[in-house]
C-alpha cells in the first residue's frame, strides 16, 4: 500500500563470545585440524592457509574466527593442549602416595590423554623437546607447573619411607616415566613399522608398560 514502511532487515552478527551451534562445531573443527596438522608439520612452519585448505574452508573463516597466527596458536593452547592435559594432575591427586600407585596413574593417565589426543605426542616432540621449539617454555610457565617436581618430591619422600629402591634418583624416575610413556607413543609409526606391528594398539602399550614398572624384565 502506498506509504506503507517496510520493517528493516536485519543483519546476522557474531555475538561476543564463543560461537554456538554449528559456529561452534566448525570453529572447534578448525581447531581440531590445527591441533593435527602441528603436530605433522610444526607450528611455525604451518601457515593459516594451510590449515584452511585442510578443513577445506577459506583463510578469511579462520581469520573470523581467530585473528591472526598468534591468537589461533593461543586458542589452541587454551582449548586443545591445555585441557587435554588436565586428567594427568587429577590422576596424580587421587593416586595417593605408593609409588606403584603414582607411576600406575601417571601410565594410565597419558594413556588416556594420547587416546583422546593422539596429536598430541608428536607434537610434544617437535614443539617441547626439539631446540626452539614453540612450546618450550610455555611448558614450564602453564602446561605442566610445578608438576614433575611435586611428583619427584612424592617419589623421595616415598623413598624416605622405605618404599622405593633407594638407588633411583627420584627425578629421574619422573624421566623414565616420560620415556616409558610419551616416547612410545611419539615413535609408534616408526616401531609398529619396523616390527610390522599394526596389531598393537593403546591397550596392549599401557599393559606392557605397568608390567614393566610393576615386574621389570624378571620371570615373575
Amino acid at each position: 500500500m502506498p506509504g506503507t514502511r517496510l520493517p528493516a532487515r536485519r543483519t546476522r552478527t557474531r555475538g561476543a563470545g564463543r560461537p554456538s551451534g554449528d559456529e561452534g562445531d566448525l570453529r572447534a573443527r578448525l581447531l581440531d585440524v590445527a591441533a593435527a596438522r602441528f603436530s605433522r608439520t610444526g607450528i611455525e612452519a604451518t601457515s593459516l592457509r594451510a590449515i584452511a585448505d585442510e578443513a577445506q574452508v577459506t583463510p578469511a573463516m579462520l581469520h573470523y574466527y581467530f585473528g591472526d597466527k598468534a591468537r589461533f596458536t593461543e586458542a589452541l593452547i587454551e582449548e586443545r593442549l591445555l585441557p587435554a592435559l588436565a586428567p594427568l594432575r587429577e590422576h596424580l591427586a587421587a593416586a595417593g602416595d605408593e609409588p606403584r600407585a603414582l607411576m600406575e596413574a601417571f601410565a594410565r593417565a597419558v594413556a588416556e590423554i594420547v587416546r583422546r589426543n593422539p596429536w598430541l605426542p608428536p607434537l610434544w616432540v617437535r614443539e617441547v623437546l626439539c631446540e626452539g621449539g614453540t612450546l618450550r617454555e610455555l611448558m614450564f610457565s602453564r602446561i605442566v607447573p610445578s608438576l614433575p617436581q611435586l611428583l619427584a618430591q612424592r617419589f623421595a619422600a616415598a623413598q624416605a619411607r622405605g618404599r622405593l629402591n633407594p638407588r633411583l634418583d627420584p627425578r629421574l624416575l619422573v624421566v623414565s616415566l616420560v620415556g616409558l610413556t610419551l616416547f612410545p607413543a611419539a615413535g609408534a609409526p616408526i616401531w609398529r613399522r619396523a616390527f610390522g606391528a599394526e596389531e598393537l594398539g593403546p591397550d596392549v602399550l599401557l599393559n606392557h608398560t605397568l608390567a614393566l614398572l610393576d615386574h621389570g624384565v624378571g620371570a615373575g
